[in-house]
């Protein structure tokens, strides 16, 4: 394991698999893991029945949701200093910019400011990609209720979103991976290279493209 790795953060679109490998990260490091929960937010499900209704409900409980479990972060056990989240703090901005309207985004960034002031920043940021046609199909494969009005429209937003922000994304090193062929599930070499590849990122940026390897 890279020594230098106190903190590491997974990224991506929704349904690139995220959580699955933050998952397999943490376990692999025996370390303490923060996942966003979506599940817990009460306006999810109105937000994607109608999403001008509750845009601004749903994104501030994520956003003070973030925040705690960042400050949690900070005050966690000195003893176990490796965390993995699959999750960065700026992307609640980037999902803000695309679902609120004007007035409601400059309220949202008078708070962001306010409860991001001291956000720590990872040591790595593994930025997974996948295209539009892969997230549509592993979001309807994992068939959460909340998710079943979500369309390829929103997925490619997201996805362009994405690559717009890490395009000039220098906050940590960057590790992108093409994950549309990874199966971090049933695939134990596609993790294994691919932890690899985390073990080797320290600055900069990397790619990793699993497909030009022939797997």
């Amino acid at each position: 394991m890279n020594s230098e790795l106190d903190f590491i953060v997974v990224e991506g679109p929704i349904g690139v698999g995220k959580t699955t490998l933050a998952k397999r990260l943490a376990e692999s490091f025996g370390s303490d893991l923060l996942l966003e929960g979506a599940d817990e937010n009460p306006f999810i499900e109105r937000f994607y029945q109608d999403p001008k209704s509750a845009a601004l409900q749903t994104q501030l409980f994520f956003l003070f949701q973030r925040a705690r479990q960042l400050q949690e972060l900070r005050q966690a056990d000195m003893f176990r200093p490796v965390h993995v989240a699959d999750f960065i703090m700026e992307k609640d901005r980037l999902f803000a910019q695309m679902t609120l309207d004007d007035e409601e985004y400059k309220l949202y960034e008078q708070v962001y400011e306010h409860v991001t002031i001291d956000a720590p920043t990872p040591d790595l940021v593994v930025y997974l990609q996948a295209p539009v046609d892969v997230l549509v199909k592993r979001v309807s494969k994992r068939g959460r209720d909340y998710e079943r009005h979500m369309d390829a429209d929103y997925l490619d937003r997201i996805n362009e979103s994405y690559t717009r922000f890490f395009y000039d994304y220098t906050a940590a090193p960057l590790l992108i991976v093409n994950a549309a062929e990874l199966d971090l599930v049933n695939n134990e070499s596609d993790y294994q290279l691919l932890l690899e590849q985390i073990n080797k990122t320290q600055s900069g940026r990397r790619y990793f493209n699993p497909a030009s390897l022939g797997i």
